[in-house]
């Protein structure tokens, strides 16, 4: 495996004259009232290459389509060029769309700057959401053969908002069954491959977002969250997955709008810096989801640079021994907390006061209750009972079994973990705990069922450590946290208190400026 140190800026002489005289978006694409100048400028710039196009930061990307230094149409062909080259390899991009009709949409959005119509930050921007989120026109299989031809005629209120801030949609992102499971395969498309070795795990269930993002096939990417499905693919992958505060963004449009509060939507990101963007264009409230939260999203679009001498950082660990890890897992984890002692931040361990195996009950119960909700209909059919898969039979016959009474004695149970963390958070900033008790895997195992020879008796148990960021309600992101000696990424997730999203995103921009493992380590199939 290739481990050579690289950057995007080090890619070639032309790229690196280009990001020079483009320099950073800053307010280009936030404040158009401060582009004149720089559009008039841009005349004497070097042109970019196709390469330049699909290794620039997003931010970058979009300031040069707003100072009209690239084309839409340029855009667009070098990230289907990019997606046909590298794509067979990892299958992390599906029902990818006819390269005429993507042209065309490019085409009109240069049109539309021609004539002054700047949509918004995204205009131009290729994007796949998640296949659980519901694209007009375009097949959204959930990842399920009972699924395979089935296509919405409403957006999800993600994608409305992506579409609106000019994004143009070339294809979906590969994700598993129902998105149920930590690891990216199913039986419509396939297995979508690590980033950094195919043959390994890419994570989940935002694996194949997490991919594309890697590989460069996306600038940003979408991705939803039940249980650490933005974190998990982002840590395997080494890219930042960021689940807001609960009602942060708006989950819907949906026939139900107050109890799916355990899964969520958010964005990934190769910068913290994008990954705000992306969450300034997500968030915000919708009055068709009455629990998401009214704040203006546009916070979001701001500079994230602050001063963390003497933040207080609590280290969560593996819960004092309660969670198996892999050989290597602590120690890499450990290791990359220097990158918050660098900022200014003191590290120190901490404890919750609350029992984790009746945290992981309190999870079983509810999240059998949720899939159970969403999916009995479907396990009701014979028909299409026989085509899902063993883990989505498991969790519905085990939520068709539960009382009232038992869902909401887990519900008091959930609210005594985040009194649990409100209190430690009384004493710390943030607290850091590691994404995954596992690096990547052989993509042709299901599932982990043993770690540091404990046995895991469920799919999903080998991924317990993202629990409690779910069960919080509160904002996580998955940090780089480095590699093992055999070349595998893994992350670290960094909690804030509620509603705290902004902060969070401060601590990891300044912990990213301070390790910069996206650039340092791209993956052998772009290097």
């Amino acid at each position: 495996m290739d481990t050579r140190s690289s950057s995007p800026e080090a890619a070639t002489p032309s790229r690196r004259r280009f990001l020079k005289a483009g320099g950073l978006l800053s307010a280009a694409a936030l404040a158009p009232g401060l582009t004149t100048g720089l559009a008039q400028a841009a005349t004497v710039r070097p042109r970019a290459t196709a390469g330049d196009i699909v290794m620039a930061d997003a931010i970058d990307l979009s300031g040069w389509i707003r100072r009209r230094q690239v084309s839409c149409h340029e855009v667009m062909t070098a990230f289907l060029d990019h997606i046909d080259r590298i794509n067979p390899k990892v299958n992390a991009i599906v029902s990818l769309q006819e390269r005429d009709g993507l042209l065309k949409q490019a085409d009109e959005r240069d049109r539309q700057l021609r004539a002054g119509q700047y949509l918004g930050w995204m205009h131009g921007l290729p994007q796949a959401p998640k296949d659980l989120a519901a694209t007009a026109g375009i097949v959204t299989t959930s990842g399920s053969p009972i699924f395979r031809n089935y296509v919405p005629k409403q957006d999800a209120i993600i994608v409305e908002r992506v579409r609106r801030a000019g994004a143009i949609l070339v294809g979906k992102t590969n994700t598993p069954e129902f998105g149920l499971g930590s690891h990216t395969y199913n039986t419509v498309f396939g297995t979508t491959g690590n980033a950094y070795d195919p043959s390994r795990c890419a994570g989940g269930s935002s694996g194949g977002a997490a991919v594309a993002l890697a590989t460069r096939m996306l600038p940003v990417a979408d991705g939803s969250d039940m249980m650490g499905s933005l974190r998990n693919p982002g840590a395997y992958n080494n890219v930042f997955g960021f689940r807001p505060s609960q009602g942060r963004v708006p989950f819907g449009p949906s026939s139900e709008v107050f109890y799916q509060q355990l899964g969520y939507e958010g964005p990934m990101a190769r910068t913290v810096t994008d990954l705000a963007l992306l969450l300034s264009v997500q968030a915000g409230f919708d009055a068709r989801m009455p629990l998401s939260i009214d704040q203006d999203p546009r916070s979001f679009a701001t500079r994230l640079k602050r001063d963390f001498k003497g933040a207080r950082i609590g280290w969560l660990g593996d819960f004092n021994g309660y969670l198996p890890m892999e050989a290597g897992v602590m120690d890499l984890c450990r290791e990359a907390l220097k990158g918050f002692e660098v900022i200014g931040c003191q590290v120190e361990e901490a404890r919750p006061d609350y029992a984790m195996e009746q945290l992981w009950q309190t999870w079983l119960t509810l999240r059998h209750f949720l899939i159970a909700g969403l999916a009995s209909g479907l396990y009701a059919d014979p028909a299409k009972r026989a085509l899902m898969k063993p883990e989505a039979i498991w969790e519905i016959e085990n939520g068709l079994r539960i009382s009232g009474a038992d869902v909401y004695q887990a519900s008091v149970q959930r609210s005594k973990w985040y009194e649990a963390l409100r209190k430690l958070f009384q004493r710390y900033d943030y607290l850091v705990l590691p994404t995954a008790q596992v690096f990547p895997f052989d993509s042709v195992i299901h599932w982990p069922t043993e770690i540091a020879g404990r046995s895991m008796d469920t799919y999903h148990r080998w991924m317990e450590v993202v629990v409690g960021g779910t069960l919080s309600g509160l904002p996580v992101i998955n940090v780089p946290a480095g590699f093992n000696a055999a070349g595998l990424p893994m992350g670290l997730q960094v909690m804030g208190p509620a509603q705290a999203d902004l902060a969070v995103l401060q601590l990891a921009h300044a912990y990213e400026q301070a390790t910069r493992w996206v650039q340092k380590r791209l993956p052998a199939l772009i290097a």
